[in-house]
């Protein structure tokens, strides 16, 4: 990997942490929206769930960076966040905002598949989890760096200034892009051409590892948001936190989650891909079944809920590399689908997690997680059988600049 591209992903993955903030800000400071906008809280989770299901949208923006380059999709969703910021700023009530904010949020849902399949183009596939172990770690920054800045400015400058300034982060992050990314080369032949958006996702249909990996994305994603939703009650009727232990557990939650990063760029390329999506299953079925039993104190249940996190991060994570390889000659296709799987999966967790909790408790909600990332498991085992990856060891393609 050179210099040039190396420079490349640092300046996208900060592109990428402006985006999550977009994106994530929403969640600790629903109170501060819902005051600034004068509506219920009710009303500021409508726009949370409204940026989630804009994700299954995402699947349709895989064949249109496929088709007309990764650089245009990214820059896409930057415009995007700047749009979206900017509608917020300048009509700061609420039906303006809602719309600004699930625009801004659609943004990242056209950013992420096009990163995942640019990384997947231009590195080895014996590389590639390094790199894209880089690149995410804009998620865990975006907790640890992005909202904790963002709330620092609007305590000075107010709510509605503080969309001025991310719209404006979001027009300098376009612009950049198009400066430090060389454009993409299109194809330009007849087929590709006449490919409507229903006959580019047969790919993931036909193919028996796109079908696994699918399943696998759904299958962890809903354990592990069937813990997410609920692991606040659990805190609370437990051990009796306060607001400020609860928003202490989010850091703990960054933390591992930016650890998790780290271990995939470290390690997921020495293990080999596909021994490393078999281990981090494993590793969050252990931490699952562990949390209820360790956790009889508030440090032991934060403990538990660290190796949770940090398992689940390292998991995903180390699906992305491999997934950019199962379909290689449509990758933002696959990687839009597997995004989209996986926030339905999100959104099935978060509706069994209430029956669940309530039937079992924190034990309940651990053992079915544990059980749907066995499942998921069995998935990969299904769906990677046989399967090898097409990319050779040597084979590190550049970007090619227009003109």
């Amino acid at each position: 990997m050179n210099r040039t591209f190396l420079r490349q992903i640092i300046i996208i993955t900060i592109f990428r942490l402006l985006l999550n903030t977009g994106r994530r800000f929403v969640y600790p400071f629903a109170p501060a929206l819902s005051r600034g906008l004068d509506v219920p809280l009710a009303a500021v989770t409508s726009i949370i769930a409204a940026g989630q299901f804009s994700s299954l949208l995402g699947i349709f923006s895989g064949p249109l960076a496929d088709r007309y380059g990764y650089r245009m999709m990214m820059r896409a969703g930057l415009a995007m966040l700047a749009l979206g910021m900017l509608i917020c700023g300048l009509v700061p009530l609420y039906w303006p905002v809602f719309v600004g904010l699930v625009v801004a949020s659609f943004g990242k849902t056209l950013f992420d598949p096009a990163i995942q399949a640019f990384v997947g183009n231009n590195v080895s596939y014996e590389r590639r989890g390094r790199v894209i172990g880089i690149a995410e770690t804009a998620w865990a920054g975006s907790t640890l760096i992005g909202i904790p800045a963002l709330a620092l400015v609007i305590d000075h400058v107010g709510l509605r200034n503080s969309f001025y300034l991310l719209a404006l982060l979001g027009g300098l992050s376009w612009l950049l892009m198009g400066v430090i990314v060389p454009a993409d080369t299109v194809r330009t032949d007849t087929q590709r051409q006449k490919t409507n958006f229903l006959a580019a996702l047969k790919p993931l249909l036909k193919s028996r590892p796109a079908r696994g990996m699918l399943a696998f994305g759904f299958l962890i994603s809903l354990a592990n948001d069937c813990l997410f939703v609920v692991y606040g009650a659990w805190f609370e009727q437990d051990f009796n936190v306060s607001i400020v232990a609860l928003g202490f557990s989010t850091v703990a939650i960054g933390t591992a989650e930016l650890l998790g990063e780290s271990m995939t760029a470290l390690f997921a390329d020495r293990l080999g891909l596909k021994k490393a999506i078999i281990l981090g299953p494993l590793l969050s079925i252990s931490a699952y079944l562990l949390l209820p039993l360790i956790g009889q104190s508030l440090s032991l249940a934060m403990m538990g809920l660290f190796l949770v996190f940090l398992s689940f991060e390292f998991t995903i994570v180390t699906s992305f590399p491999l997934c950019t390889e199962v379909i290689p000659q449509a990758r933002a296709t696959m990687m839009a689908g597997y995004y989209a799987t996986a926030g339905v999966g999100r959104m099935a967790g978060v509706l069994i997690a209430g029956v669940l909790w309530s039937a079992g408790g924190i034990a309940g909600v651990a053992a079915a997680s544990a059980g749907f990332t066995f499942l998921g498991l069995m998935a990969v085992f299904w769906g990677l059988r046989g399967w090898s990856p097409s990319d050779k060891p040597k084979s590190v393609r550049l970007l090619v600049k227009k003109g």
